[in-house]
């Protein structure tokens, strides 16, 4: 497992703070360009202004929108209703005139155009239990406190109310779990009444971390290799994938006019993506360093990728971003001036994709809160599969709720010059490799790596390969990864060059002005080959950079 890893590590490692300077100048940073197309933030910067409440800021968000902003510049009228919408569900009759939403058995969106019709706004729909006796009966076998295996899980994740009512658990039934999470929330007013807020508790090699972002509470129970601050990270993520079902808006709203309120009616059918997001951060490193992984391809490649999107992107009002993603990956994002993604936003993007399945079947209309870019409103996406043999999917984003035909039209037209330019081929091509060897560094005591440009906000890492192919081994990594990155960034001594030993790898890790750098070696490597072999690392990254990572920040 991989807490007993990270255990064994603990008891052999020898780490120490390197004095000596590097051969690579401190300003040097592989992967950054003049222009990011990404906000980069102090990774702790979440950590730090976790605690408060959306009561605070509500005011001032909604006069500080930046869609409201946007829906400004482009000549509209904005009713404050349109930026509180109380109802997260959608009428799936079928009606001359509009377009039919239908709800599959893997509970995701389906779209079908009826002929001369306008587009309407598809929304989530609660999705609904076929029969009483299906759900009494998916409760009755539900995990709880009482059952073992449910004991047994590494992590758990718990939201609920500040009125402690059960939003959502990742295992077992939140009306089992009642009385759980009734004693979080009385931890949390006690601390509160005396005028503090809860971080965290820490019992054997368990950690208990809280998130209190009122209305709501969100608790981490875990005995894995990540740290309270990272888990804190984790924490913000939910929350922020709460905010982009509902907005910050709607929720302040919910909640100031039923402090009881049953949240789970809101969030009926988002639990898979709850789900998805929680699971996905116990071995994606996006989450741990806040950045974005780019999919290696040719600057060639991504430049007429771009440059097909701008071309007819460009040409419809009110588009702000356009992404393309395949298999968590970022193949090109183009942008509105003046405005950028911050990765955590783009992390929910991807989530959303990678959560449900019925984006492949047809071309899809749904509204998306981006938490960071803007909480108290939606964006409306147009989301769509390049081809059937590609998996890269396409979402373009706009503020204007009745461009869905205009957005196809140039989804089309996209389609078709990126197959012209034959760029679906090269995105298949580098997906099918799962991107590059760690042998095509050229360094043989090197077994893997994450690098990652601070001001791009963006990184890299090679497949895993031998020794790191199964899934216990492939957890063990990232747990190291988890340790490393927490010494690092220490609050009481935070280091530049960390180096331990364990017991079946050597591990580096290196920070400077502009990137970070982890690396996993061979067990009977020496410090001084390691720092070495990181030097010729970072100058290998740099002369790829152009394939690993995107270079600019093209705009419509």
């Amino acid at each position: 497992m991989a807490t007993a890893s990270c255990k064994s590590l603990e008891d052999s490692e020898t780490a120490r703070e390197s004095e000596e300077e590097t051969e690579i100048p401190k300003d040097f940073e592989p992967g950054a360009s003049s222009e990011s197309i990404l906000i980069s933030i102090d990774l702790y910067e979440e950590v730090e202004n976790s605690p408060g409440s959306v009561y605070e800021d509500v005011s001032y968000r909604r006069r500080k929108s930046t869609i409201c902003e946007l829906e400004r510049s482009a000549g509209k009228r904005v009713l404050a209703e349109e930026q509180v919408e109380t109802s997260k569900s959608f009428d799936d009759k079928s009606q001359d005139g509009q377009l039919k939403a239908e709800i599959g058995h893997d509970e995701s969106i389906r779209i079908k155009n009826s002929p001369n019709v306008e587009p309407i706004r598809i929304e989530m729909e609660s999705i609904q239990m076929s029969s009483d006796e299906e759900k009494h009966e998916i409760i009755e076998t539900a995990e709880d406190i009482h059952n073992p295996e449910w004991k047994q899980h590494s992590k758990h994740i718990f939201i609920l109310s500040e009125a402690g009512k059960p939003i959502y658990s990742r295992f077992g039934s939140e009306d089992k779990l009642v009385t759980l999470m009734g004693v979080m929330q009385a931890l949390v007013s006690i601390v509160q009444d005396n005028g503090d807020v809860i971080r965290s508790i820490h019992a054997g090699d368990h950690k208990f971390v809280f998130l209190v972002r009122l209305p709501l509470i969100l608790v981490a129970v875990a005995n894995t290799n990540a740290s309270a601050p990272q888990l804190v990270v984790q924490l913000n993520c939910v929350y922020n994938l709460i905010l982009s079902v509902l907005t910050s808006t709607q929720l302040c709203s919910i909640f100031e006019q039923r402090r009881n309120y049953d949240l789970r009616r809101l969030l009926g059918g988002a639990e898979k993506f709850l789900d998805n997001l929680v699971d996905t951060m116990d071995s994606d490193p996006s989450f741990l360093l806040v950045a974005v992984r780019c999919l290696p391809l040719t600057s060639a490649i991504r430049d007429t990728i771009s440059q097909s999107i701008v071309q007819y992107c460009s040409k419809v009002k009110n588009v702000v971003f356009a992404i393309l993603v395949a298999k968590n990956q970022l193949v090109t994002i183009v942008r509105m001036k003046k405005y950028s993604l911050h990765p955590s936003d783009l992390h929910l993007v991807m989530n959303l994709v990678n959560s449900s399945d019925s984006f492949k079947a047809a071309e899809s209309w749904t509204p998306i809160c981006l938490p960071k870019f803007d909480s108290s409103g939606f964006l409306h996406a147009h989301v769509s599969y390049l081809d059937d043999n590609c998996p890269a999917c396409l979402l373009l984003l706009t503020v204007d709720k009745n461009l869905f035909f205009t957005l196809q039209e140039c989804r089309r037209k996209i389609v078709e010059r990126l197959h012209r330019y034959n760029c679906l081929e090269a995105i298949n091509a580098s997906l099918e490799s799962e991107g590059y060897s760690v042998s095509e560094v050229g360094l043989p005591d090197l077994r893997h790596f994450i690098y990652k440009s601070k001001s791009a906000a963006q990184f890299t890492e090679p497949r895993l390969e031998a020794p790191y192919v199964s899934n216990e081994d492939q957890s063990n990594l990232f747990g190291l990864y988890q340790y490393l990155h927490h010494r690092m960034y220490n609050s009481a001594r935070p280091l530049k060059i960390l180096f331990y030993v364990g017991q079946k790898e050597i591990m580096l890790s290196w920070h400077m002005a502009g990137f970070e750098l982890y690396a996993a070696f061979e067990p009977m490597v020496t410090k001084f080959t390691a720092v070495n072999t990181m030097n010729k690392l970072v100058r290998w990254i740099k002369k790829e950079e152009d394939r690993l990572f995107i270079m600019n920040a093209p705009t419509i």
